[in-house]
């Protein structure tokens, strides 16, 4: 809490900079430039306007509205970017269901980076700073790669000669802000680790990572133990998938095969799958359970002989 307060405090500084009219900063060279660029800065949302270039128009009012309700309890996890027009004038680079969203609830500020003329070196070197620090939450980490991403327009192998890593760390950290707002949020209090986020993330149901995210804090798990939390529900939902399909299979399947089906189900003592193609051909799936089921099913065969 004390972290966030910090930045908090310093965003409200930063802003009391860009308010003095004598200094304004218009450029990398001029005056406490260095303090803005990299840093989250509180912007009176009022002196922002929207990038008339966005190629995206449509904006769902539910998603908006679902997004506004997760804003007002858990703030802006992911500041916007803006581009500094003039003197307390800003326009929209990206985060603008993020914009609209905290407009929607009535929010006087936002946390937001700002570019200004020339910045894209600076930038660029004060992200890659920035992800090099000790101090950094997996979250923080992962919206500098995007950072880099967006506003740079880097590649994954780009950066990865930039900051030293590999391509498939930098690919873990990104896959990060796939986790529900609220398992990012409790990521960088520090309630869970990057290993129980990377465990999550192969859920791609955000309800069912809430339930795990619930689980792993109730029952203080371990990363292990998530690991093999998500590989059982995995194989669970793969099963289900596929029975899901034998049974639609079976149901395409034309009469005679329906009629014969339960027969041979009936005789093995479970249920039987066949799968038959356009030209006539098919092929009878017989499952077994255990060694002795499978030999109780070879007697059968040898008993027809």
């Amino acid at each position: 809490m004390a972290k966030a307060t910090k930045k908090q405090a310093l965003g409200r500084g930063l802003s009391a900079l860009l308010q003095d009219p004598d200094n304004d900063i218009k450029s990398v060279k001029d005056k406490n430039a260095d303090k803005v660029i990299g840093n989250i800065v509180e912007l009176d949302i009022e002196c922002i306007e929207v990038n008339p270039f966005q190629p995206r128009t449509n904006f769902s009012e539910e998603s908006l509205r679902e997004l506004a309700s997760s804003i007002k309890e858990l703030g802006i996890i992911q500041p916007i970017t803006v581009r500094k027009l003039d003197f307390n004038s800003y326009q929209l680079v990206s985060g603008e269901r993020r914009f609209r969203a905290s407009k929607l609830i009535g929010l006087k500020t936002i946390p937001a980076y700002i570019r200004i003329a020339n910045d894209q070196e600076s930038l660029e070197m004060a992200l890659v700073e920035n992800i090099q620090r000790q101090d950094l939450d997996p979250i923080e980490i992962a919206l500098s790669y995007q950072r880099l991403i967006d506003e740079i327009n880097l590649t994954q192998e780009q950066m990865s000669e930039r900051v030293g890593k590999k391509r498939s760390t930098i690919a873990n950290y990104l896959r990060l802000l796939k986790l529900d707002p609220i398992i990012q949020t409790g990521m960088r209090d520090g309630f869970i680790s990057m290993g129980h986020g990377r465990a999550i993330i192969n859920i791609e149901d955000t309800t069912i990572q809430l339930d795990i995210y619930e689980k792993i804090l109730s029952d203080k798990l371990s990363v292990r133990e998530t690991e093999n939390m998500v590989r059982n529900f995995n194989e669970t939902q793969e099963v289900k998938t596929t029975s899901k399909k034998e049974k639609e299979s079976n149901e395409d399947a034309p009469k005679y095969i329906k009629k014969g089906i339960n027969t041979f189900s009936e005789y093995f003592g479970h249920k039987i799958d066949v799968k038959v193609s356009k030209n006539g051909k098919g092929k009878i799936t017989i499952p077994f359970h255990s060694e002795e089921d499978f030999n109780r099913i070879k007697k059968l065969v040898e008993s027809a002989k």
